[in-house]
């Protein structure tokens, strides 16, 4: 996300959290400690591609079946194409600053139904004394990338971490914040025009989005904002619109109350992404991490009420930057990042709620490896604060991971394909 390097920010906490084991805070009686896992997630493909800097990737699949994966490398949007199911990737030309091509930050992507590619890049200005962001755009191609026509949204100090999503009629929304509050805009003709919105929150960031089956909105707000520059504590809530975005309903967080993850509040646990997801029937899903472990709550009613459970336990790794996504009923995939000792790895899993939240299937991959590395001296870094994973219409789970691995000249991502049996 931001230019700062996690590693050093957290390393020594991680630590600390790793050797303590798993104390922590009680949960509802909804929760299930020791979830079932009576499937297994196996790895079909991974597939390498050196290019350039991939941090904090983003991956989306076109209706067609093409594949597009971008992530920040410091200079410019960077975009990349499969059409042979993420065996070989080609680099596409997205246009430049003159075409207004503008973001070396933040990233994501979304893809309507009719094929409408979205991809929205923050801007962010490294060299000040207080590093912070400048600016979002968003570019929007037609042709499965061919061509593009790119539009600001907002050129403002402190904008940061938008996010991007498409209702099922092809209405397109985007979310933001600038350390005021999260912003939103829309477009209803396929990115040609783009309106502002109110405010979805006057407080705290943005810190994920998604749309549900019937247009509903469900963003995920949290402390930290501004690229770490801003912190409301107390803002900490799942806000729901059903109609377009024109009135907002907050909600609780699912959850006991938790460290806010603002960088000024050195927290036991990274924190910045708390993904939202909901699925084709409506269920709304949330996504985080604690202490005791990787928890995920389920609400039937637009977020009024969650029901509550555990993923996975805690010992003997720290669980920290989860990423969820959903897709057919009941049916979700997650990553997290895990550390222990001085070993930072991943995890993927994919969660089949179809019968019940007290009984889920959980199919979870061992700990893998993460080959990303900063700083001088290199040292281990996530390479971003999530993991992106979809879940592809043959019925696979799909993961990219940066490759950043400068010493050796090795700067890319890794394409990551798993079955479920």
């Amino acid at each position: 996300m931001r230019a700062r390097l996690f590693y050093f920010a957290f390393v020594l906490v991680l630590a600390g959290l790793a050797s303590a084991g798993c104390a922590g805070r009680g949960h509802s009686s909804s929760s299930l400690k020791h979830p079932p896992g009576n499937e297994v997630i196996t790895l079909s493909a991974r597939v390498e591609h050196l290019d350039t800097l991939v941090r904090e990737p983003m991956l989306v699949e076109h209706p067609r079946g093409t594949l597009f994966v971008s992530g920040y490398n410091r200079r410019g949007p960077a975009l990349w194409r499969s059409t042979d199911r993420g065996a070989t990737w080609t680099r596409i030309d997205v246009g430049g600053a003159a075409e207004g091509a503008i973001g070396n930050s933040d990233v994501d992507l979304a893809v309507a139904r009719d094929g409408t590619l979205y991809f929205v890049a923050m801007s962010y200005d490294r060299h000040r004394a207080q590093p912070i962001g400048t600016q979002i755009s968003i570019g929007v191609s037609l042709d499965q990338g061919e061509s593009w026509h790119w539009t600001t949204l907002s050129h403002r100090l402190g904008d940061d971490r938008p996010w991007v999503a498409v209702t099922p009629d092809g209405n397109a929304h985007v979310i933001w914040n600038d350390g005021h509050g999260v912003n939103h805009a829309v477009s209803h003709d396929r990115g040609s025009s783009w309106t502002r919105m109110g405010r979805v929150s006057d407080r705290g960031g943005s810190s994920h989005l998604a749309i549900g089956p019937k247009g509903e909105i469900a963003v995920r707000v949290g402390p930290g904002s501004a690229s770490g520059n801003g912190c409301d504590k107390d803002a900490d809530f799942v806000v729901v619109s059903v109609d377009g975005g024109a009135t907002w309903h907050p909600h609780a967080a699912p959850g006991n109350p938790r460290p806010s993850g603002c960088l000024a509040e050195n927290p036991p646990i990274p924190r910045w992404v708390d993904p939202v997801a909901w699925d084709s029937a409506g269920a709304l899903y949330t996504l985080w991490t604690t202490e005791t472990g990787v928890w995920l709550a389920r609400s039937e009613n637009q977020g009024a009420t969650w029901a509550t459970l555990r993923v996975a336990a805690a010992a003997p790794d720290t669980a920290f930057f989860p990423y969820l996504t959903a897709r057919s009923p009941g049916i979700l995939a997650a990553t997290w990042f895990t550390f222990a000792g001085d070993s930072l790895h991943w995890r993927v899993a994919r969660i089949d709620m179809r019968s019940g939240a007290r009984s889920p299937r959980i199919a979870a991959s061992a700990a893998m490896a993460l080959e990303s590395w900063a700083g001088n001296p290199p040292r281990t870094d996530p390479g971003g604060e999530y993991l992106p994973v979809a879940l592809l219409a043959d019925g696979s789970v799909a993961v990219v991971t940066p490759i950043q691995h400068e010493a050796v000249h090795r700067l890319g991502f890794a394409w990551w394909r798993f079955i479920v049996h």
